[in-house]
């Protein structure tokens, strides 16, 4: 029996962007189908940005207590994961159930699918059920909102499959920790989580293949957050190639390409995110299903009657370009085009102690894009600031500035706190304001974003 269904719109996966944006378009008088094949609210609530930022969050507390005998006397910690998992799986994920997300949508008038859709030619998408039947096919006026995101990226290595490794979705569940752990991966990822570990008294030790961790952030960062890393204890092996990995008797054996091996209780896999764009019908409506990205223009438009928003479409893994995208994209279903998407001040954290904020190009994107470029630094810990913070105030400010036009085209702000002294820097280089004007501001003292201060009056 053909089970064919005319509405306005369908939304298929519901991270963050997605549901935000069903959400709006219902509330303006759209017919909204929406679906997911796994949790309403993508990864970012459940194994992502809010678990693992309570990971962060309990790991900096015990890096707090380890600064009293410089600070303030005498204290005795004892590390306990046991409030970290229970916060998680209460607070934070609902013990992983989407039971209160799902209702959300169905108190905004949308019509919800717990299931797979694939396009089926413009405008339609077919549903799959869980249980692998046929569903309804939705006939979209307005058309289909493509948001799927992505899953942890799986490596090649001899050996690798069919260990029970970890990702990022299984570190967040745990409920005991090992006693040793091997990192694949010193991207944000994996140093985030080796240093919650790491406080917590894990033996750890992060494997990169690249120069450096921390590998598209300035390099000054990457050095500081090794040198802290390795001051905490754990151990950073960089420029290494793995091998092969093995698995008996409860431990892993890791193997390098200049014969180390390294063992290890448990083995967390973070080298990247694959886009879940394999099994879209994406053929169907003439986009290759074996691309990386959904190209889109600046109204998040992939073609006749479809947008993609979110990490699929390449500008930026992060919760907040998918929620931004999804506020164009609504505009432009809704037909008030308004303003077109843009990145050129595009911001992101990583939740290490100290956080790492990023803002726009770094030195070497804007050597590369051919600018006239003007960099200067400065140590956190010189102001007064990070001096009074003392055990735990390490970072630097950096900016990086197209001296043609005098404006920032970039920023790094490493700190306490450096992801909000970060939205300073974020609206210098959004809206470009002149250096001039920024040097002539009112600077709060004694606050971490009056190294800026400094770093412009070295810019100068």
């Amino acid at each position: 029996m053909d089970d064919t269904q005319d509405v306005d719109l369908v939304v298929v996966g519901l991270g963050p962007g997605g549901e935000a944006l069903a959400t709006g378009a219902a509330k303006a008088g759209l017919s909204v189908v929406a679906l997911d094949k796994h949790l309403v609210g993508g990864e970012c609530p459940y194994y992502g940005c809010i678990p693992s930022k309570m990971m962060v969050r309990s790991a900096d507390v015990l890096a707090e207590a380890g600064g009293v005998s410089q600070l303030a006397g005498d204290a005795t910690v004892t590390p306990s994961w046991a409030p970290v998992a229970r916060r998680i799986a209460e607070e934070a994920t609902d013990h992983w159930n989407d039971q209160v997300a799902v209702d959300r949508l169905l108190d905004a008038g949308i019509t919800f699918h717990h299931g797979i859709g694939r396009l089926d030619g413009t405008g339609r998408v077919r549903i799959e059920q869980p249980d692998g039947s046929d569903g309804p096919t939705y006939v979209a006026a307005r058309g289909v909102v493509l948001n799927t995101g992505t899953r942890p990226a799986e490596l090649p290595i001899d050996g690798l499959a069919g260990t029970p490794y970890w990702t990022n979705r299984d570190a967040v569940q745990a409920t005991e920790l090992p006693a040793s752990l091997v990192v694949i991966g010193g991207g944000a990822i994996g140093c985030e989580l080796a240093q919650v570990f790491a406080r917590f008294g894990v033996r750890v030790t992060v494997l990169e293949a690249g120069a450096r961790i921390l590998g598209p952030l300035e390099p000054e960062a990457s050095a500081l957050l090794q040198e802290i890393f390795v001051g905490e204890g754990v151990r950073v092996m960089a420029g290494v190639t793995v091998t092969s990995v093995a698995y008996a008797d409860g431990a892993f054996t890791v193997s390098l390409s200049d014969g180390a091996r390294l063992v290890a209780d448990k083995l967390l896999v973070a080298v990247g995110r694959t886009p879940n764009l394999d099994d879209l019908g994406l053929e169907t409506v003439g986009l290759d299903p074996s691309a990386s990205t959904i190209p889109v223009d600046e109204h998040l438009r992939a073609g006749e009657k479809l947008w993609a928003i979110g990490d699929i479409t390449g500008k930026g893994a992060f919760t907040h370009v998918s929620m931004y995208q999804s506020a164009v994209a609504l505009r432009d279903i809704a037909g008030d085009h308004g303003a077109p998407a843009v990145y050129h001040a595009l911001p992101h954290v990583t939740f290490t102690d100290p956080e790492v904020g990023g803002v726009g190009m770094t030195e070497q994107q804007a050597r590369d894009a051919g600018l006239n470029v003007r960099v200067a630094s400065t140590p956190l810990e010189q102001s007064t600031r990070g001096w009074i913070h003392g055990p735990g105030g390490r970072g630097l400010i950096k900016l990086v500035e197209d001296a043609d036009r005098g404006v920032l085209v970039g920023a790094l702000a490493m700190g306490p706190s450096g992801g909000e002294v970060l939205g300073y820097l974020a609206v210098a280089v959004h809206a470009a304001i002149p250096t001039d004007t920024l040097r002539n501001m009112i600077f709060a003292y004694p606050t971490f974003h009056r190294a800026i201060e400094t770093a412009l009056g070295e810019l100068a």
